[in-house]
């Protein structure tokens, strides 16, 4: 595809370019070894994972740094020269820009990381950008890593942020298959994102497991239901950003390879990538809707416990009550004798009920009558 769209651009033209831009500052006689020295400082290469030189799917040279793959780049003769980058620096992916003409803009989100998903091409070059994951189950988390992926003729340049995905595996498995290998840069482009979109099942299934335990603790009445719901929840809507613009960047990327006729098998096997794409996708849509409902049903059954304790409360609170309203009219029927008890009982010789011979009867029929009223009150007020 990459070499249909501009075959008339090739790497070595490039470096061409660029030694002729600085030999306008430099010497007239600078060549491209003094341009680009034997040895560069280590901070420059230490970042660079594997560089490998392919013809006819088969390495042939692996330079040993970026200088030498630069200079051994294919110059369409059927090779292919693809360099892998971990957490590169800016000056080694500048490097690499001016050596494969790589587009700013491009460069500086390789750069920056933190990207979402998506396909863009400048001129000639692909430049895509996958996040890979892997589920952490003890943690419960999605841990995500950043691929960036220049693909044009003749050449694949990918940069890694984060442990996954593992190119190394990729490389390797490309490198047992040199007839799926020497169909180019595009048979690197199919099988890192099939190793992307693979490496989603074990989330997938890590994650479809989580909610399984969840909907056993809220229906169990786990008070810690929610808080773990709300969580995942989080990490399956972070992993849907990472799956759901996939769909539409295979689906640019099948256009592509239908439009300049790139190999019928490739094809497929891209379309077997699409399809697996598409179902982590409907996965993780339907894990975000089974998480709603369970933060649902978990809100509505933390609400019906609340309320039976409310009205176990509040029944509680009226036989409290029923208690305390027998107790206090008991009292009220206990004082009113008391009362009058008190008032003959006090030590006045001018009392005229003392001296009265009905008053010890008139005193004891007072209290009765009072207690009697007094129950037959609280009686029918049902404090009794």
């Amino acid at each position: 595809m990459a070499d249909r769209l501009a075959r008339s651009l090739r790497p070595a033209r490039r470096l061409a370019r660029i030694q002729h831009d600085e030999d306008r500052e430099a010497a007239p006689e600078t060549t491209m070894e003094t341009r680009l020295p034997v040895q560069p400082p280590p901070a420059v290469e230490k970042s660079v994972v594997d560089a490998a030189v392919y013809r006819d799917g088969r390495r042939t040279r692996t330079p040993a740094t970026l200088t030498e793959a630069y200079e051994q780049l294919p110059h369409g003769d059927g090779t292919l020269a693809w360099i892998g980058l971990y957490r590169p620096s800016e000056a080694q992916l500048h490097s690499a820009a001016e050596a494969f003409g790589l587009h700013e803009l491009a460069v500086e989100d390789a750069v920056v990381a933190h990207q979402r998903p998506k396909l863009e091409r400048y001129g000639d070059t692909l430049f895509v950008v996958l996040r890979a994951a892997r589920y952490l189950d003890d943690v419960e988390e999605v841990n995500f890593g950043e691929l960036h992926l220049f693909v044009g003729p003749g050449f694949v340049l990918t940069v890694r942020h984060g442990q996954s995905p593992d190119i190394g595996r990729v490389r390797r498995r490309l490198e047992d298959d040199p007839d799926l290998l020497r169909l180019g840069p595009e048979a690197v482009l199919y099988a890192i994102l099939d190793a992307v979109v693979d490496g989603y099942a074990p989330v997938v299934a890590g994650l479809q497991n989580d909610i399984d335990e969840i909907e056993t603790q809220v229906f169990g009445g786990d008070p810690n239901a929610s808080r773990r719901t709300y969580e995942l929840s989080r990490e399956v809507v972070e992993f849907q950003r990472a799956t759901r613009p996939l769909l539409g960047m295979l689906r640019g990327l099948q256009a592509g390879f239908e439009k300049y006729d790139t190999n019928e098998e490739l094809q497929r096997y891209l379309r077997d990538v699409a399809d697996h794409a598409t179902t982590v996708a409907e996965r993780v849509d339907g894990f975000r809707q089974a998480l709603t409902d369970i933060l649902t049903v978990n809100a509505t059954l933390v609400s019906q416990a609340q309320n039976e304790e409310m009205k176990a409360l509040a029944q509680a609170s009226n036989a409290q009550n029923d208690e305390l309203k027998k107790a206090s009219s008991w009292a009220a029927i206990l004082f009113a004798p008391t009362v009058i008890g008190g008032i003959y009982g006090m030590n006045f010789d001018t009392m005229p009920e003392l001296h009265w011979a009905f008053g010890y009867p008139f005193a004891i029929f007072l209290m009765g009558v009072v207690c009697v009223v007094l129950y037959l009150i609280f009686k029918r007020r049902d404090w009794l």
